[in-house]
């Protein structure tokens, strides 16, 4: 019973610190932001830093200056490319959407003509109940457009005005980078040698179990959104979607999101088309959307817990308890306390 009460006390403990430091973390995230991607990247570039003082005995400056002007670089030229993309099937879309309009008109003029040919064949009590539910639901999606409209162009806003701090994040990023990089193969021998001999194994050990964590968390969640980014370049492709790098990317962006996740492209997509009398590509865009949910729900659970070492049952119970309580940051929220929680009780300290 006490040795039960001991771990019922660490395990409160701990909820408590982890909730404290969780919530301390993306309060802050705006302020530090540079440089947890600056130490991130640092871990991430730490290996072919340390294959070039090894391999060729360069200096920590010089090997840590080649790593991460080659890695900006490619970071670099990956949003280039990808920017540039966007922006260019963007401005063809932005061309084209009146040729789109025009085609879907007579679809939606018969529509329209059809339904108002079965409103007339109506029974006037019923035909006054839909007009009042009609006259309500036009009041709800007009003010909901308004109000959707007002938060777009103060996005939009936002976003222009923050092209500064993006540019300083990028810079400070970069930079940080370097000498993070620099200092990282030092920086371990010097944190052994001020730590207690007795204690410098355990704390090591808790380290790099942190580093490993981190690593196959992001590396499980870049497999789940890369395997849905190819499955809708796959799709997009058979079913002939124009745009298909913007879409693609647009909806594998959108794979974080909770509850609508991906639907948000595929159902106006497949509408788009169906207005447009493409009936093959709508209803295949439906299909796609169902057959890659399935696959999203079947292995999310198996790459998560594989990857990271906890119990499917324990990934599935993380994903739904964080989903509902607190969405994209409820998921974060559960995943690592569960994640952190599996690390500590694995090097006995819960």
């Amino acid at each position: 019973m006490d040795r039960f009460l001991a771990k019922l006390d660490r395990a409160i403990i701990f909820s408590v610190i982890y909730t404290f430091c969780f919530v301390i973390f993306f309060k802050t995230i705006a302020y530090t932001l540079p440089f947890v991607l600056a130490l991130l990247f640092a871990f991430i570039i730490q290996i072919p830093t340390n294959l070039l003082i090894k391999k060729l005995k360069l200096k920590n400056y010089i090997a840590a200056l080649i790593t991460t002007t080659i890695f900006s670089l490619t970071i670099i030229f990956i949003m280039v490319f990808i920017i540039a993309s966007i922006t260019n099937e963007g401005i063809t879309l932005a061309k084209n959407a009146q040729t789109y309009v025009v085609q879907a008109s007579p679809k939606v003029n018969n529509l329209v003509d059809s339904l108002q040919k079965i409103y007339k064949n109506l029974d006037p009590s019923i035909a006054n109940t839909i007009e009042q539910n009609l006259s309500s639901y036009v009041t709800k999606t007009l003010s909901t457009t308004l109000d959707i409209s007002g938060k777009l162009m103060t996005y939009i806003v936002n976003l222009v005005s923050s092209i500064p701090y993006v540019v300083m994040v990028i810079t400070f990023t970069f930079i940080s980078t370097y000498f993070f990089t620099r200092d990282l193969s030092n920086a371990k021998h010097k944190f052994k040698d001020s730590l207690p001999s007795d204690k410098s194994d355990k704390i090591l050990d808790i380290i790099t179990h942190v580093k490993k964590m981190f690593f196959n968390y992001f590396l499980s969640e870049l497999i789940i959104i890369g395997i849905t980014l190819v499955e809708t370049l796959i799709a997009y492709s058979v079913l002939g979607v124009n745009y298909i790098i913007l879409l693609s990317l647009i909806t594998a962006i959108c794979d974080f999101l909770p509850i609508v996740g991906i639907a948000i492209i595929y159902f106006p997509a497949a509408l788009i088309y169906l207005l447009m009398g493409n009936y093959f590509t709508a209803i295949g865009l439906v299909i796609a959307y169902v057959v890659i949910s399935i696959i999203r729900q079947i292995i999310e659970p198996k790459i998560v817990s594989s990857t990271m070492g906890i119990h499917p049952v324990a990934a599935l119970a993380a994903l739904f308890i964080g989903l509902q309580a607190g969405g994209v940051m409820g998921i974060i929220f559960c995943m690592f306390y569960v994640l952190i929680f599996n690390m500590l009780k694995n090097i006995e300290i819960l």
